[in-house]
């Protein structure tokens, strides 16, 4: 479908600046918070990560759709976005893997996206105002009149605050087997966990049962885990007191833990640390974090909006003493932010970006083997 065959449609930003362009997807009225991501490549798998729950994701690459969308590649069940933002979308699909256009899948899944948007124009916008709430509106929505827009947009909650983790856990518990030869066990919190992630653990030889966010502690010491899980998630991580208080208690039990990005901001939380949210955050497949042991740079996929208020340098005492000392082991090279954390003296550590990597590069999935390797060495030493 050409550009200008597509029905209007308008993009309103809480502060009253407005973007025109033409209908793509689902066609009425959708409101979230607005944020761009970067990655050229990817967008089955960010339109199908829990974590963008919520928000108006706008792509900063330019051409989007030409790969349409397959059955293979969605990292969950839903689309959670709230709606999208394109400058070009493809009129074709070019991929022998694809079983239908992107723009079929958006209209087939209700979201409500807009194209031939200024989207360079919209992510500077957005870089030096900061995220906001935002609004797409097309097919009927458009007889509202400017302020009745703004107004819609305006009523929204803001991300600050909100409790959203529960809108995309599991129902129910479910458990990914291992591959090959079963040699340890994990519990893994869905937060907003993207399929990769449990494949990626039973790739070695690890059985994954995954629980709903809002499992007690008790039932995962009752599965006697050689490992306890936080995956990455939407919403702001100060309103996820359980989920703080099952990490507690997990850290307190000696039980090894492994976090990313939701996961990290709430393993921060745990040991006393404060969490704020970013001016813009970080999304996209193109992130550069430094290892601070290795002095290695990664690329990493991220999609963040919070981050932890830990001290960068040499390790401390964790505000909750009795967890002993951190480090903040990862460090984002464009802004400084706090991108992982280590325990020193008790088996858990975390990072802010998702070493999945779906979609991305693969800088980071030895970051699994690592977790593996802690677990091993906790259950030798428990049962010699």
């Amino acid at each position: 479908m050409s550009l200008l065959s597509r029905p209007p449609a308008v993009l309103v930003l809480e502060d009253g600046r407005t973007f025109r362009g033409r209908a793509y997807g689902a066609t009425g009225r959708t409101v979230g918070e607005a944020v761009f991501a970067t990655g050229m490549t990817g967008y089955q798998e960010t339109l199908t990560d829990p974590s963008y729950y919520g928000q108006i994701v706008v792509q900063t690459a330019p051409h989007i759709g030409n790969t349409g969308v397959n059955d293979e590649d969605d990292e969950s069940d839903g689309y959670w976005v709230s709606g999208y933002v394109v400058r070009d979308a493809s009129r074709r699909v070019s991929s022998w893997r694809a079983t239908e256009s992107l723009e079929d899948r958006l209209s087939r899944r209700g979201i409500v996206g807009i194209s031939g948007v200024d989207t360079r124009a919209l992510t500077r916008h957005l870089r030096d105002r900061g995220a906001m709430r935002a609004g797409i509106f097309s097919g009927d929505e458009l007889q509202l009149d400017d302020a009745a827009r703004l107004a819609a947009v305006r009523g929204t909650a803001p991300m600050a605050g909100s409790r959203l983790v529960d809108r995309v856990t599991t129902a129910e518990a479910y458990t990914v087997p291992a591959v090959g030869e079963k040699r340890l066990t994990v519990v893994a919190y869905d937060l907003g966990i993207k399929s990769s992630t449990p494949e990626l653990l039973a790739e070695r030889g690890i059985e994954v049962h995954v629980v709903p966010a809002a499992t007690p502690f008790d039932e995962v010491a009752a599965m006697d885990p050689d490992g306890v899980f936080f995956s990455n998630g939407p919403g702001d991580p100060a309103a996820s007191d359980h989920e703080v208080d099952v990490i507690r208690r997990v850290l307190g039990a000696g039980i090894p833990f492994f976090g990313i990005c939701f996961g990290n901001q709430l393993l921060g939380r745990a040991l006393g640390f404060g969490t704020y949210k970013l001016t813009f955050g970080h999304r996209g497949a193109n992130q550069p974090v430094l290892d601070v042991a290795t002095g290695r740079v990664e690329i990493t996929s991220q999609n963040h909006g919070f981050a932890v208020d830990a001290p960068v340098g040499d390790p401390v005492t964790a505000p909750q003493e009795s967890f002993g000392r951190v480090q903040v082991s990862h460090i984002g090279l464009n802004d400084r932010v706090v991108e992982g954390l280590v325990c020193l003296d008790i088996p858990a550590f975390s990072v802010q970006f998702h070493p999945e990597s779906a979609a991305g590069p693969h800088d980071s999935r030895g970051l699994f083997d690592r977790f593996a390797d802690m677990m091993a060495v906790r259950r030798t030493a428990t049962r010699a």
